[in-house]
């Protein structure tokens, strides 16, 4: 599901930090499948990455680090 930048300004640094793990072991599955020919949804992959990318953004721009 696609994130909002609203959704992901309202998080806290640990929530940030949370999400940006959960997106990234999301990313690694998918790419797992994409090898082995078994993904529903390629679509999915780059939106992960914009999300990903949303993330650490925001916290690089709230908290310094990312």
């Amino acid at each position: 599901m696609k994130s909002s930048v609203k959704e992901i300004r309202d998080l806290s640094q640990e929530e940030l930090v949370a999400k940006a793990i959960e997106l990234k072991k999301e990313m690694f599955n998918l790419r797992f499948q994409q090898a082995m020919g078994q993904i529903e949804n390629p679509m999915r992959l780059r939106i992960l990455r914009k999300d990903i990318a949303k993330t650490k953004t925001i916290l690089k721009e709230k908290y310094g680090r990312g």
